[in-house]
């Protein structure tokens, strides 16, 4: 049995998956600022790696994955599998001397970046097809192996002179997946699915050998896609009453088992070393990967777009994945940019056949209507703080210390802000939104609105220059 290609509707089904397993294949992949030499990118790959039985045994990592889910097929079903996941290909930079040959180098500048040594992350896939029929008993299995390679590229200058090489070396890497299937007792036709990833790379590891050693050999961001064309999958996080029991006794090893495609349908599970929520899906603001999902993506783009131009240079030399990140951060229309600033799902009103109605949580008339209230105007209120009148265009120095309600004001303490608008809210209180001057991206904040909120008592009025 060796690794095939799917029908056209397999391929349909997967590739509406992949869309979310992509997220979890390139996670952490490189991590904002998005260069080789930031501490953050000198530890990666954390996520599903399935590391060689040797090293396994030397620093307690996982050479395995062992999933079980439950699962309805109908009569003659066949089950679809796809395991994914990263090599680590091994990037070396290499300049050319004036004998002719070629020498590694620590880095290579170029007009338009900075090339250095990294790890390139390769996307693998085994697949197979199998009727779920052929699977009772002991199952299958398939062994596969990636053979190791090395491949050199030149680097030139703008003029097309050779400046150097960039050398990529894959090590030979073996794996094998084992699929079997099990008929519950009861009175509803269910079987126990069950698939092992196991990484059977004979790579030895010697004493003192660290873990980057060992990464070229290993499996990383592993993941397992699984999809029946007749008959459903249950949830795992949710099942009906009368499945708890047989859910709670599947047994899920360094990974877990999720519904995924589009929210009510059941023909797709999705196996990830992250834990996610039946029928993840990306959010349609996202504008693209930014490999970084511990962080918000308007913050990552306004970050990225303001990195010094140097700091893009390295880091369109460290991966082309890197590079994208920063194309896309400086090509991005502001009217991208607005849909990051965020969306509300929950309070969206519902229509019904004859005419709209609207959500409980949406009242008759508005709380409040800015255009309505005149008692109350943010660009022209005042408080006064110290006997001195604040209001937007009032320059102030924070004085946070006085709440300690948040690390940043170690960081703010002391600092001259300028005084955008004063806030009153519904209960009586009283805010100021400042922003800070000397900060490089005030001019964006203010655009956004993204200000800093301070009460009267948190701040020292300055006086007018």
């Amino acid at each position: 049995m060796t690794t095939v290609a799917f029908t056209p509707g397999t391929e349909a089904r997967f590739a509406v998956a992949r869309h979310v397993a992509d997220a979890v294949l390139f996670e952490g992949y490189v991590l904002y600022p998005y260069r080789a030499s930031a501490a953050k990118n000198r530890l990666r790959w954390q996520f599903g790696v399935l590391v060689p039985p040797s090293w396994s045994a030397a620093a307690e990592e996982h050479d395995f994955q062992h999933t079980e889910c439950l699962m309805e097929p109908r009569t003659g079903a066949e089950l679809a599998v796809e395991v994914r996941f990263l090599r680590a290909q091994r990037r070396t930079v290499e300049e050319l001397r004036e004998d002719g040959t070629f020498a590694p180098t620590g880095e290579l500048r170029l007009a338009d970046r900075v090339l250095v040594a990294w790890d390139e992350g390769v996307e693998e896939r085994i697949t197979l097809v199998v009727p779920v029929a052929g699977l009772r008993g002991d199952g299958t299995a398939l062994p596969f192996t990636r053979p190791a390679a090395e491949e050199t590229e030149e680097v030139t200058d703008t003029d097309g002179r050779v400046l150097g090489r960039l050398v990529r070396r894959r090590e030979e890497i073996s794996g094998t997946l084992r699929i079997s299937a099990a008929e519950l007792d009861g009175p509803y036709r269910v079987e126990r699915l069950s698939v092992m990833v196991e990484n059977t790379s004979t790579w030895t590891a010697e004493p003192g050998t660290d873990r980057h050693a060992a990464l070229p050999y290993s499996l990383v961001a592993t993941h397992t896609l699984l999809r029946l064309d007749g008959g459903s999958f249950l949830s795992m996080t949710d099942p009906p009453e009368w499945a708890k029991g047989a859910v709670a006794a599947c047994r899920n090893l360094h990974t877990w088992p999720v519904l995924a495609g589009e929210p009510g349908r059941d023909d797709l599970m999705l196996s990830s070393p992250i834990i996610l929520e039946d029928h993840p899906a990306i959010a349609p603001e996202s504008p693209g990967a930014l490999y970084d999902a511990t962080e918000i993506d308007e913050i990552l783009a306004l970050r990225t777009a303001a990195l010094t131009d140097e700091e893009k240079r390295e880091a369109r030399g460290t991966d082309a994945r890197a590079a994208a990140v920063i194309e896309l951060a400086d090509t991005m229309p502001p009217e991208v940019l607005e849909r990051l600033h965020g969306a509300v799902r929950s309070l969206q009103s519902v229509t019904g056949p004859k005419e709209p109605a609207r959500s409980v949580l949406e009242p008759d008339t508005p709380w409040w209507d800015p255009g309505g209230d005149t008692g109350v105007d943010p660009g022209s209120d005042h408080v006064l703080v110290d006997g001195r009148a604040v209001r937007a265009g009032s320059r102030v120095v924070l004085r946070p210390r006085l709440r300690h309600t948040d690390a940043q004001d170690l960081f703010l303490d002391g600092r001259a802000a300028l005084v955008e608008a004063v806030l009153h809210d519904v209960d009586g209180g009283v805010h100021i939104a400042v922003t800070v001057e000397d900060d490089p991206g005030a001019d964006i904040r203010r655009e956004q609105g993204r200000f800093l909120y301070f009460q009267p008592d948190e701040v020292e009025a300055l006086e007018d220059e």
